[in-house]
């Protein structure tokens, strides 16, 4: 007997299978990482992560000309300073790299959307997300530094504020900081579920900002935990967070789509460096096809739940989306 269902009539040609597609990825779903540094001239290879740089501030503007006129809508910027401290006094200078990265992209591409990553590990001497006591990351004293840091940037003109530290209670004291200041209006992108994923390695050199001593499992999140990313999302949402984010994606996915589920939010999800690395790798050596793997991830995580994807890949898959 011949079936009578048969799934394969809307696959049999281009036109069908792109008219019953039922995820799509477009250029308005990515944000753009980019990393910023001291000095002028500079646009210096990041070895792990091709087509990546660790650029300054006048290099920086012309990159992010050139991703407006892609069409991608918005970047999240982190830095690179010239000094670090067990302060991390260079995270909330008003003359701090962001910041100044920040009033030079607001005047230069006024129209693309900045988003400010707000963390310490950039600028502490010892590498770590918080302010340390002997061995110990203190959570409460970190949060004074982290409001200062977001209240910078706001200053400066960043269009919102991301917060990726994983101490708790974070998003609260940013959003009073935030509210006492004046910038009632910024928004919150918490990196509300940010795993301990070894697949941080190439932004660690991208970032410069990896631990002296230790690792980030005392404030970073179990990867064996799911329930848990629940409580921090669901913690995050009760202090004000407008975003919240899955970090990372790819191996991710299931919290993606247990977040999507369970919270009336903008989700974002964080395509990370060791994800954007593999394919590039891969891709080398003939093993896939660059294009196809890379559409084929960015795919799943939108498929997943993400409305919004933080991914080194933006500029390529624009590019072929465009075409």
């Amino acid at each position: 007997m011949y079936p009578v269902k048969r799934p394969r009539r809307i696959r049999s040609s281009a036109v069908i299978r792109k008219m019953v597609r039922e995820t799509t990825v477009t250029p308005d779903d990515f944000i753009y990482p980019l990393f910023v540094t001291c000095g002028r001239g500079i646009k210096k290879p990041i070895s792990s992560m091709p087509g990546c740089f660790q650029e300054s501030v006048d290099e920086l503007e012309k990159t992010a000309k050139e991703v407006y006129s892609l069409g991608i809508p918005a970047v999240i910027l982190f830095g690179i300073p010239d000094h670090k401290d067990d302060a991390a006094s260079e995270a909330y200078s008003d003359k701090g790299i962001i910041q100044e990265a920040v009033r030079a992209l607001k005047d230069s591409v006024p129209e693309l959307y900045i988003i400010t990553d707000v963390c310490l590990c950039e600028y502490m001497s010892h590498g770590h997300c918080g302010i340390v006591k002997d061995g110990n990351i203190l959570n409460d004293p970190t949060l004074e530094l982290l409001s200062k840091e977001a209240v910078s940037h706001a200053k400066a003109g960043a269009d919102m504020v991301a917060p990726s530290d994983m101490m708790d209670g974070r998003v609260s004291a940013i959003r009073k900081a935030l509210d006492s200041n004046g910038f009632q209006e910024i928004p919150i992108m918490s990196y509300a579920a940010k795993f301990s994923s070894a697949f941080y390695g190439p932004f660690r050199e991208a970032a410069e900002s990896t631990p002296q001593f230790g690792d980030r499992k005392t404030y970073q999140m179990d990867p064996a935990n799911r329930r848990e990313a629940l409580k921090e999302v669901s913690l995050d949402v009760e202090e004000g967070a407008d975003i919240v984010m899955v970090k990372p994606a790819l191996s991710y996915l299931d919290i993606i789509s247990d977040v999507r589920e369970n919270f009336n939010l903008p989700v974002a999800a964080y395509n990370v460096s060791g994800e954007y690395s593999m394919v590039h790798a891969a891709a080398k050596m003939g093993w896939v096809d660059y294009n196809k793997v890379m559409m084929e991830v960015l795919t799943s995580i939108k498929r997943a739940g993400a409305d919004i994807i933080l991914t080194y890949f933006a500029k390529d898959a624009v590019t072929l989306l465009n075409e």
